[in-house]
């Protein structure tokens, strides 16, 4: 939705919350000619308080309308710190609020940031984070522990991404701790754990987690169980398989996306995400050949589509690796600028995508001109 027009945007959550065009209008206290042509574009909307109106409307957060594609590399003042910030105010410290945050504002206030790390927009994830954080202690209710596992959830694989494993793992031990007794929320909050733990160099750790979390909610039977207890299971079978391929033990990362395959339904995101893990697995065990044949396997194939924007371009920057390991540094080079146009960010911002550039750029005699001008963009070194 980056590129929308504000008009689309309001089409798009008006949708989403199922309002039919003259519904939203009597909420706005407006005609259905008026929402008809501001959603087409004929009426523009330059007045904030129409927007706030609208936003409220819709129970979304106003930004959520308005095109950042300007800020999409410009991370709030302070980055990182400003979440480390939010982090350190412990829970059971925080003042009693004068109010409570509203839960149908939240969970759209949710939505947009997994949307936005599903688009790798990870800067304007550093500017809205941090009150997601605070404001989430202050949810009523019991749909509180869901919403608070996927603000933690967002920030603790936010974290892994920007390079910052001790922060991002202190957002997953949160994660895991208002997760409860619930064993798929516990599933779901241990795979950013198991991330953290990861790139933190603690594989051992990462993989019993991960694996403990996965058989508490796997199916007895492949097709039995809820959609969800499925999902949670793959997604940490996953990283346990990772795990297991960064302590080069083969066998043990075949047996995990096997079971992870096997809970996963053929042609969904789930069973996509399996097979990104094979080749993201392939090429950490040091089979960049093998790895280079699954990837381009993969893409050729349906279930490449299926996978998040940020999941694929994150996917290109590592097996850019495999190909500089198979003496194909131009290759490598390709898929770092198809990277960049999925989700500058995973190339610009993220410590791994700046890494591979670099190695890249040591490999290739001549680099091409896109090749030199994402360099100087990023900075790295070489694109002088």
């Amino acid at each position: 939705m980056d590129d929308l027009p504000i008009g689309r945007r309001v089409a798009y959550w008006r949708a989403q919350r199922n309002m039919s065009q003259q519904v939203f209008a009597d909420r706005l206290g407006r005609s259905k000619s008026w929402v008809d042509k501001v959603e087409r574009g004929v009426r523009s909307l330059d007045k904030v308080s129409t927007l706030r109106d609208i936003a409220a409307v819709l129970r979304i957060d106003p930004d959520v309308l308005i095109p950042r594609a300007d800020a999409e590399l410009e991370p709030a003042a302070g980055g990182v710190d400003v979440v480390r910030d939010a982090l350190t105010r412990h829970p059971a410290l925080l003042p009693r609020p004068d109010a409570l945050t509203d839960t149908a504002g939240y969970r759209a206030r949710v939505a947009h940031a997994s949307a936005a790390y599903g688009h790798g927009r990870y800067a304007e994830l550093l500017r809205r984070v941090p009150r997601l954080l605070v404001d989430g202690h202050r949810l009523p209710g019991v749909d509180a522990a869901e919403l608070l596992v996927g603000a933690y959830r967002i920030t603790a694989q936010l974290l892994v991404k920007l390079g910052a494993p001790d922060l991002a793992w202190l957002a997953a031990d949160r994660c895991l701790a208002v997760a409860g007794d619930d064993p798929v929320l516990a599933a779901v909050a241990a795979v950013p754990l198991g991330q953290a733990l990861r790139a933190a160099g603690r594989q051992h750790a990462a993989f019993e987690t991960t694996v403990i979390a996965a058989h508490q909610v796997a199916p007895l039977e492949p097709e039995a169980g809820t959609a969800a207890e499925r999902a949670a299971c793959a997604a940490a079978l996953v990283q346990a398989a990772l795990a297991a391929a960064e302590a080069d033990d083969r066998q043990t990362v075949a047996e995990m996306l096997d079971d992870a395959a096997e809970v996963t339904a053929p042609g969904s995101p789930d069973r996509a995400a399996v097979d990104a893990a094979r080749v993201a697995a392939a090429a950490m065990l040091g089979d960049g050949r093998r790895a280079v044949d699954l990837h381009e396997a993969f893409v050729g194939g349906l279930a490449w589509r299926l996978l998040p924007i940020e999941h694929r371009a994150a996917h290109l920057v590592d097996v850019a690796g495999a190909y500089m390991h198979s003496g194909d540094p131009v290759g490598a080079g390709g898929l770092l600028l198809q990277a960049d146009r999925l989700a500058p960010a995973e190339v610009r911002m993220r410590p791994a995508g700046r890494s591979a550039l670099g190695l890249v750029l040591t490999g290739v005699p001549r680099p091409d001109r896109h090749l030199l001008a994402l360099a100087q963009a990023t900075g790295v070194g070489g694109g002088r």
